[in-house]
């Protein structure tokens, strides 16, 4: 649908992870010896995509089956003691493995607060750094803001004896990251490479594989799971750290998805695409009067994600609106969050528009954000159709109220 702007809570299934997931699944209803073969080698294949993508070598990758997965993979595997950062506000998914491990051989967790609103900065992390401190967990892009963490310049600070981990769904497909700065990455396939849901890539490199325990290493994740006494040695690379097989027809989708974005000129020309779009729905909003989380956020800051909210008025009743005009968003408290991607059409921008000149304001440009509620006035009834949100934030001013959600981020 045109006023698909959501995609960073879930992405349509493309045609070519669509098909691919299709074929795949047609060998599993056979399942003569040729056809198993062929599906483990769709997994080699998603694998050796991804390794071209993060600039990896293929052992260095193995497919979970999700984001939180594989993020509980690597909580399981980094031991104590020490004390991993986790920024305050990251999406749960990032949060959960590591206090569900604490305590339990994993290290101790210190949320720390981020900078204005934003990531963690390197100046913050630099004086947040203590002797016990092993690792930082980030999400490369913020699920709320969509500011693009400043991966390189945080493992500068970190230096080469703690990890950086970083949790990528949010950027991966959608921008390009500067993946080769982190110690480990996991990133599911349902939003930016649009894969669908089961499977997951889990990468360790291998300056850091040795301070990695398989903790949820199972029967898939050693070199003679049928050896006559256990545990066996762990398979090299990140294959020690698997459970089981993976699913492999969402194997297949995520590999098709991955040759999908090479094909169409890898992050860079897809997340312009991306970005150019977003800016004009961001325009849009500041037209009607909306303000804009961390507005000030450079060309380069910013990925595919853009939140905005419209003082004065009830931001369900704005989404609501939205969503009757056929513009599909998130809203996150005061918050309505859009992503579009590079197939969203230009007809979105316009049926944004159209939804929010009942809420516009006659003032014009778009005002700087200020923390706390707007204040409710009347709500004007739902339109029919829908126009693009404009930007107007200032990141000095910004206080980001985050309120809980359901687990999609």
């Amino acid at each position: 649908m045109p006023g698909y702007l959501d995609h960073a809570r879930v992405g349509p299934l493309s045609r070519p992870a669509a098909r691919a997931l299709a074929g795949a699944n047609g060998l599993a209803t056979r399942m003569a010896p040729a056809d198993l073969d062929r599906l483990f080698a769709l997994g080699d294949a998603a694998r050796a995509s991804a390794a071209r993508l993060l600039d990896a070598r293929p052992h260095e990758l193995a497919l979970s089956p999700s984001t939180s997965n594989g993020l509980f993979t690597v909580a399981a595997a980094l031991q104590g003691p020490g004390t991993v950062l986790v920024p305050r506000g990251e999406f749960p998914a990032n949060v959960y493995p590591w206090l569900r491990f604490e305590g339990r051989g994993g290290p101790d967790v210190r949320l720390v607060e981020p900078d204005e609103g934003r990531h963690i900065t390197p100046e913050s992390l630099r004086r947040r750094l203590t002797p016990d401190v092993v690792a930082l967990t980030v999400s490369a892009v913020d699920s709320l803001t969509g500011h693009v963490a400043p991966l390189a310049a945080l493992k500068e600070v970190l230096g080469p004896h703690r990890l950086l981990i970083v949790d990528a769904i949010q950027g991966l497909g959608a921008v390009p990251l500067e993946a080769e700065a982190a110690d480990v990455l996991v990133s599911g396939g349902q939003k930016w490479l649009r894969a669908g849901w089961g499977a997951a890539l889990l990468l360790i490199r291998d300056q850091c594989a040795a301070r990695l325990a398989p903790g949820l290493g199972g029967w898939a994740g050693v070199a003679e799971p049928f050896a006559e006494r256990h545990p066996a040695p762990p398979l090299p690379g990140a294959a020690a750290h698997l459970a089981t097989n993976p699913d492999f027809p969402a194997a297949a989708a995520l590999g098709a998805a991955l040759d999908d974005l090479a094909g169409q000129g890898g992050p860079a020309a897809v997340g312009a695409r991306i970005r150019t779009a977003l800016a004009e729905l961001l325009d849009r909003a500041e037209r009607a009067g909306a303000e804009v989380l961390l507005n000030g956020l450079g060309p380069a800051e910013r990925a595919g994600i853009g939140t905005f909210r419209l003082p004065g008025h009830d931001p369900a009743a704005v989404h609501r609106a939205l969503e009757a005009a056929g513009v599909v968003t998130t809203r996150r408290g005061e918050w309505i969050r859009l992503s579009p991607h590079a197939s969203t059409p230009a007809a979105a921008t316009d049926l944004f528009a159209e939804a929010l000149a009942p809420f516009a304001r006659p003032t014009g440009r778009a005002r700087t954000a200020t923390a706390g509620p707007a204040t409710p006035e009347p709500v004007p009834p739902a339109p029919a159709s829908g126009t693009p949100p404009t930007r107007t934030t200032s990141p000095s001013s910004t206080t980001l109220t985050q309120e809980p959600t359901c687990p999609t981020t």
